[in-house]
């Protein structure tokens, strides 16, 4: 509401216009607020006796709950002196004081006086002195660089006079500046104001956006220098150039009250549901994260590295999502995978919504197409006999887009993004209103007058909202089948069978079909500490993890994965034009570079945990590991398969070749650690494993040997085995060199370079274990990484001890590992990255694909120790 003009309808107590409470929404999640007030008549009451005016409790506690935030400034401006401001409010020391409309800060004045306005000033002070004598009950003010003269409580026709005296007199003067406010004229020899006061506060602090409450004439100087996001609010009857208006100070203190429970969601998330308590929908085209009480979190089209049309997971509800439950609340009865697939049930009494992914059929019928044209569709079906509330937020492009949504007879439209976007809901009627800039459309559908269903279908691609020809539990059937078939297939372990397979499941899920490429994980920057700042991207295809993913589904029996991601391989090496050695360490779902690693600041990331990331810098780092689980993988494959196709040799060559280079040479390791390059010890060993995997290869599938491998192999063993070795650690510690300890070199042994019972891989397991086992966890390591913060155990480094207590003989300390490990899983059997033993919760992006590869390894592992 614009209110330049008098004549406003002020709002009735306790309640507050809406579209005031819409800016606040939006000014409260700006990256860096400055807050500044007036203190009279704002965080005070006007009162006879100016030195009795207390600031209203509801306006203490909330200044002082916003300025204790965290990117959040808070500031009063007041035409009061400095020491008599800081006397009266009595506010802590985090809020910052501008007394003197300005001329003086809690930090000192704007300007030190020249003896020229120290003379001035002296002469401003007589005149006004004689003027006050003249006029009973004028009150003079002296501040450090002007003089307040207040003619509160004086009779009318005697302040006129005495103003007019003023202004007729000094006011005139030239180095003299001219303040009018509510029964005060303040003459300083100083220019400034509050708008400049503001400004300059602004500058100083690197503001995003400013909100200003007053109310006072003099508050306009501020309320005219707003601009942009900024946000003014105007106490009180008059005309202003603020956009907003309350009537009294108390409901200034509400708007106060709103903006600091707004941000302090904004900033630490509006009750961070658990990371490992998200299940994964997946069709092999991008992901989706659902909450345990049935909310679509996250989102991404029109792929998995694409930007979020629902980013609830790492901006709370005003980045997107899309939320079903029964009108009456409550937590679910539970929430599960449908054996086999990957469709979620979740169940509260009287409503069940059932999840998934589907992919379009572009085949046509002679009653049509089978299916309306686009890409991914998001079904959501209800049943059951209650009332449900629906409310449907998408947020394009990470919220940066806004969007308008258009209801129609069977559905909505999503309108103003680059991606045309349908919401098909026939029965439902939608309720738009507009949150913060950002439209959402909420319904409420009675199930039993709906007969017991209702169908919503997130189109992507399309703005069709026509019938679909094949009833919905076809399509439901019809979208399971591919997964159970899959899954069937597999030959999966009797030890934790039914986790192995979920497991499987999401690996594939993590798979990108159209291209063969594998992510890493689902999501972005899900901290690896709460509230730190170590959150990453992990959207893309690390060529380690996806060939240690692929290795896992080859394990259990499904190689198209491995021929899919090796395809993929093969076209990146050949994007290097004959130089493989300059593999990056990952790629996007596509195969090309990354863009530069960038920072989404309008997010406020998981649990307040920022910043929120968009790319990885890692792309640029040198990882001479990534060929040795490629090289596995082609193994494993043509063992699999009896034979090698001409790609995987191709690919298999090149990465000899690659290791024949460059090994040598120090590099980042396999953690990314933004430091130098060192000689770390697991990629000389994976360099050792490439060369020996691709022997093995040649002699299984090649029909003659390679001396010059041979004797690479062995120069490559022969070096990392004795310059890797620390003495004082008695271990094959982190690199050359260097005593501390990394999870990472169990591969001594695992890869074979060293047999279980060589003493040096025993010393080294039992190096690893007292320096980094906690509990249920393995951490990677507890050397200096360069990053602030801490993290949490690894799951990935969890399973490899496992794997390296059973290769030297501690069979019972692996089960007993393995079972704390699974332990940690979700409710619906998926793990993130780490898990913190302290507070016993995950961590990190999820689902993570080398956590569930892991547990796939241990699990066939262990079954394979039962059988002997």
């Amino acid at each position: 509401m614009n209110a330049a003009t008098d004549g406003i309808i002020m709002p009735a107590a306790g309640t507050m216009d809406p579209e005031l409470r819409a800016a606040i929404g939006r000014i409260a999640r700006v990256p860096q607020l400055l807050i500044a007030c007036d203190y009279d008549g704002t965080l005070a009451p006007i009162v006879e006796d100016p030195s009795k005016a207390v600031p209203l409790p509801e306006s203490v506690a909330a200044v002082r709950a916003l300025a204790a935030l965290p990117q959040t400034t808070v500031a009063v401006v007041s035409g009061r002196a400095l020491r008599d401001l800081a006397a009266l409010s009595r506010l802590p020391s985090e809020v910052h004081l501008v007394g003197s409309h300005g001329s003086e800060f809690d930090i000192g004045f704007v300007e030190r006086l020249s003896p020229e306005l120290i003379a001035v000033r002296t002469r401003l002070r007589d005149a006004l002195r004689e003027i006050a004598a003249a006029h009973p009950g004028v009150r003079l003010e002296r501040k450090p660089a002007s003089v307040a003269v207040h003619t509160r409580g004086v009779d009318p026709q005697v302040a006129a006079a005495a103003i007019e005296g003023v202004r007729s007199g000094p006011a005139t003067w030239d180095d003299v500046t001219v303040t009018q406010g509510k029964e005060v004229i303040e003459l300083s020899v100083v220019a400034t104001h509050k708008g400049t006061a503001v400004d300059q506060l602004r500058t100083q602090l690197s503001a995003s956006a400013v909100l200003f409450i007053g109310d006072d004439v003099t508050d306009e100087n501020a309320f005219g220098n707003l601009s942009g996001p900024d946000l003014g609010i105007k106490i009180g009857p008059g005309e202003t150039k603020a956009g907003y208006r309350v009537a009294e100070p108390i409901e200034a203190a509400r708007a106060l009250g709103l903006l600091l429970e707004t941000r302090r969601h904004w900033l630490f998330g509006e009750r961070a549901v658990p990371i490992e308590r998200h299940s994964m929908l997946a069709n092999g085209r991008t992901v989706a994260l659902l909450t345990p009480d049935a909310k679509v979190s996250w989102l991404c089209h029109p792929k998995p590295d694409s930007a979020a049309i629902f980013a609830d997971l790492v901006g709370g509800s005003p980045a997107g999502h899309f939320s079903v439950a029964p009108e009456r609340g409550g937590i679910p009865l539970g929430q599960r995978y449908r054996s086999g697939t990957m469709t979620v049930e979740t169940r509260w009494s009287g409503l069940t919504v059932t999840d998934w992914l589907d992919k379009p059929d572009p085949k046509a019928t002679p009653d049509g197409p089978a299916i309306i044209a686009g890409d991914s569709t998001l079904i959501r079906l209800l049943t059951g006999t209650g009332r449900a509330r629906l409310e449907f937020a998408p947020r394009p492009e990470f919220a940066q887009v806004a969007v308008q949504l258009q209801p129609l007879d069977d559905g909505l439209l999503v309108l103003g993004s680059n991606e045309p976007v349908a919401l098909y809901s026939p029965g439902v009627q939608w309720e738009v209103n507009n949150d913060g800039g950002y439209e959402t459309a909420k319904a409420v559908v009675d199930l039993t007058a709906l007969g017991g269903q209702v169908v919503l279908e997130l189109r992507f691609g399309t703005h069709s909202l026509e019938h679909h020809r094949l009833p919905i539990h076809e399509r439901q059937a019809a979208a399971e089948r591919p997964w159970k078939e899959w899954v069937a297939s597999l030959r999966l372990p009797t030890t934790a069978r039914d986790l192995v397979a979920r497991s499987a499941l999401t690996l594939r899920g993590l798979c990108h079909e159209a291209t063969g490429s594998i992510l890493a994980a689902a999501t972005t920057s899900l901290p690896e500490e709460l509230g730190g700042v170590r959150n990453w991207d992990y959207r893309y295809c690390w060529l380690r993890d996806a060939a240690m993913t692929a290795r896992a589904l080859v394990d259990l029996g499904s190689i198209t994965e491995a021929e899919a991601l090796l395809r993929w391989v093969d076209g990146c090496v050949e994007r290097t034009g004959g130089h493989p050695e300059r593999l990056h360490p990952l790629y996007t779902v596509d195969g090309y570079e990354l863009g530069a690693e960038a920072v989404i600041d309008t997010l406020p990331g998981y649990a307040g945990s920022r910043p929120v990331r968009v790319g990885n810098l890692a792309n640029h780092q040198l990882q001479l590991d990534v060929f040795g689980p490629i090289a596995d993988l082609i193994a494993a494959t043509a063992d699999a398969r009896g034979s090698v196709r001409a790609e995987e040799w191709r690919v298999l060559e090149n990465m000899v070749e690659a290791v024949r280079r460059r090994w040598h040479e120090p590099d980042h390791g396999i953690w990314e650690a933004r430091l130098p390059p060192r000689h770390h010890i697991f990629s000389k060993v994976m360099c050792w494993m490439t060369v020996d995997r691709a022997l093995h290869v040649m002699r299984q599938h090649g029909g003659e040997d390679r001396p010059e491998w041979v004797e690479l192999r062995d120069r490559i063993g022969a070096n990392v085995l004795e310059y890797g070795w620390h003495e004082h650690a008695e271990a094959y510690s982190v690199a050359y060199g260097d005593e501390d300890m990394d999870a990472s070199s169990l591969w001594i042994g695992l890869s074979g370079l060293l047999p279980g019972d060589d003493p040096r891989f025993l010393s080294t397991v039992l190096k690893i274990e007292a320096d980094l086992r906690s509990g249920p966890v393995v951490y990677r390591y507890h050397w200096d990484d360069g990053l602030p913060g801490r993290e949490g155990g690894f799951h990935i480094c969890t399973a490899w001890l496992v794997e390296a207590y059973l290769r030297t003989g501690r069979r019972t300390d692996a089960e007993e590992l393995f079972i704390q490990m699974i332990d940690t899983a979700g409710p619906t059997g998926l793990l993130p990255e780490q898990y913190d033993p302290l507070a016993e919760r995950g961590l990190g992006n999820h689902p993570q694909a080398y956590s569930h590869l892991g547990v796939i390894r241990c699990a066939l592992l262990l079954d394979n120790m039962l059988k002997q």
